[in-house]
């Protein structure tokens, strides 16, 4: 029986070692697609993700992931990859959506405010926001964003930076989304920090404009592959009411 959101939560924990037991890559799959539901930063979805089942390909990522345990006993790996760079076909992605959802000839009022609001958001605002030169561009956006915030509240994070965190972000979401998935049907995970990035690049054909957000081993759990209970931080340290 599949686990509730809670439960879960609960079961998912950084699996070391795995069983040599294998697992249903459609399974996988579906708990992919569950993963492109996460929220995202504008609705830009920059994003990507490449599931390894190749066992050749699985031993060479686990060399790229330093021969870790859990990248070596994995029975599948799932890179999610953030795609900064892709932000002028997403935002025509969601042009094209908005022109479909108001193609009605007779649209009332309200609605054509409201797809005219939408269209210049992609037309406009996220060009503003994410166009750049050499980072030089973001920095003069930055020092211009800074002065008008002396003024009014305004969105100050458009350096170059500051976009591929959003991107990394939007990503991360859409991993734990992936991974809680996989943890209800009683599958296990481990995000994996620990690669050299160019070579997982390198063996998956990932062009060097994306960027590694983590790589995610995929198995069942094995007795030893759990190292001792769960630790957290006590939860009044990092509760905040106010």
């Amino acid at each position: 029986m599949e686990k509730t959101v809670s439960e879960a939560i609960a079961y998912r924990r950084s699996c070391r070692v795995y069983k040599n037991t294998p697992i249903e890559t459609e399974k996988v799959k579906q708990c992919i697609e569950q993963a492109v539901l996460a929220p995202t930063s504008s609705n830009l979805q920059l994003w990507e993700f490449y599931h390894v089942t190749d066992s050749k390909k699985i031993q060479e990522m686990s060399s790229a992931c330093f021969n870790q345990n859990t990248a070596k006993t994995a029975k599948q790996l799932v890179v999610v990859v953030a795609r900064k760079d892709l932000w002028k076909q997403r935002a025509s992605a969601n042009i094209k959506y908005i022109n479909e959802a108001f193609s009605k000839p007779d649209l009332e009022a309200h609605l054509l405010k409201r797809k005219a609001i939408a269209t210049n958001y992609y037309k406009k605002l996220i060009p503003t926001v994410y166009a750049d030169v050499l980072g030089i561009l973001g920095y003069i956006k930055y020092l211009l964003f800074q002065i008008i915030g002396l003024f009014k509240p305004v969105y100050r994070q458009v350096r170059q930076s500051d976009m591929r965190i959003v991107a990394h972000k939007s990503a991360g979401l859409a991993a734990q989304n992936f991974m809680i998935s996989m943890a209800a049907i009683g599958y296990d995970t481990c995000p994996m920090e620990g690669s050299d990035t160019v070579r997982v690049k390198k063996i998956l054909n990932i062009p060097s404009s994306a960027e590694i957000n983590m790589v995610i081993s995929c198995g069942i759990r094995d007795d030893k592959g759990i190292y001792g209970s769960r630790f957290r931080i006590p939860f009044e340290e990092v509760y905040h009411a106010v």
